[in-house]
């Protein structure tokens, strides 16, 4: 063991950190500025196993641990955010969802080349007036013998113009709240399907973020995930996967800015010395070293707890709240140490500020993980439990 890291967890994040650096980092720049999406990087990353972490052997996966898993996409995020928010949707929300909810068939049929990275999937919940308050989405989905027709939109879907299939929520009985909400498995070629437009975002441009329109979307009728009424529990349950797979992502984006920040100090001479030298300046490197090491620990220990198979809720969200503030923190002042450099495409400095301003927005804004986390610390299930028995 080192740093509590088995041997097996270690090489992980080696292979994870080689293949970043080679293959992403000398792409991550030019992809950002053109909207390229990384097809090419995402094969390879099937090849190596990293986009079917979590998934048993049986099915195709690596049968990894939560640890891995996380130390894997610091590693991807490090090089390129845009990347690593593709690996998180397709590995912790889709892949999770159909290992859970998935019948045999669906397993064999999309979950298994999913795991060996032949196809991305991405997950459809928020709608242009759906985002935190998933329960009041509108998209519906009506049976017709052995078909159901979705209608309606959803908005900020990542992958939305390149991944081949997608989860989508919708409401099979609109008059039973989250109850009424059930989960679908649709593929682009669906009829019915549409992409719509596609969003010109501040950061991770690399990864393409869209609206997808149902108009009379056909979904034959096995391709319901779990059970009619389950959607709403099919999306909760990948919310611990997903809320640390951000925050390993926010941990990775934290290092790479606090580095950048470091070599640049070390670089720039201003009044006879490196800027380094100023005492200002250390504690700044100092904060930021403590942050970056602080969320990396929060994120190790809902990992840990998740692999342990515990309850792990209150420590994704406390994970991922701090993990995403502490990026954008993080970011911030490595661009200050940068000076004008840092305001200019120059430097990726530049380029980490902007990718990190979304990570306290999606898989739960940092408002709605504060709900959780005291919802968790004051025991509020537990009262509701008790007035209703």
């Amino acid at each position: 063991m080192a740093n509590g890291l088995s041997k097996e967890q270690l090489m992980v994040q080696k292979m994870a950190r080689e293949f970043a650096q080679k293959d992403l980092v000398p792409l991550a720049q030019e992809r950002d500025q053109n909207h390229e999406y990384p097809a090419t990087s995402l094969e390879k990353m099937g090849e190596l196993g990293l986009l079917g972490m979590l998934v048993p052997e049986e099915y195709g996966g690596e049968a990894m641990d939560t640890v891995s898993y996380s130390l894997a996409m610091s590693e991807i995020a490090y090089a390129c955010a845009a990347t690593a928010c593709i690996m998180s949707v397709h590995d912790s929300i889709c892949c999770g969802s159909l290992l859970r909810f998935g019948t045999e068939e669906q397993k064999q049929k999309y979950l298994v080349p999913m795991a060996k990275g032949e196809f991305i999937a991405s997950f459809a919940l928020s709608e242009p007036e759906s985002g935190s308050d998933a329960a009041s989405l509108t998209t519906t989905a009506e049976r017709l013998g052995d078909t159901y027709i979705l209608n309606g939109t959803k908005r900020w879907i990542t992958g939305g113009s390149t991944s081949k299939l997608f989860i989508v929520l919708a409401k099979t009985d609109p008059d039973a709240g989250h109850r009424g909400i059930s989960a679908f498995l649709v593929r682009p070629d669906m009829e019915g399907f549409s992409v719509g437009r596609l969003e010109d975002k501040m950061g991770q441009r690399a990864s393409d973020t869209t609206d997808l329109i149902f108009n009379n979307c056909k979904v034959p009728a096995d391709h319901l995930l779990g059970k009619e009424g389950e959607g709403f529990k099919v999306a909760m349950s990948g919310l611990d996967d997903g809320r640390i797979g951000i925050a390993s992502l926010s941990v990775g984006l934290g290092q790479a800015a606090l580095d950048q920040a470091v070599a640049y100090s070390k670089s720039r001479v201003q009044f006879g010395q490196p800027i380094s030298e100023n005492q200002g300046l250390r504690w700044m490197i100092a904060d930021m070293a403590t942050d970056v090491e602080a969320a990396r620990q929060l994120v190790l220990n809902a990992s840990a707890k998740k692999d342990r198979g515990e309850k792990c809720t209150k420590e994704a969200s406390m994970a991922k709240l701090f993990a995403s503030e502490m990026a954008n923190r993080v970011t911030g002042q490595a661009l200050q140490i940068h000076g004008g450099y840092g305001y200019t495409k120059e430097f990726p400095v530049e380029r980490l500020y902007r990718d990190a301003r979304v990570l306290t927005i999606y898989e739960g804004t940092s408002q709605i993980q504060k709900i959780v986390i005291a919802g968790e610390v004051m025991g509020d299930k537990k009262k509701k439990k008790k007035k209703s028995s």
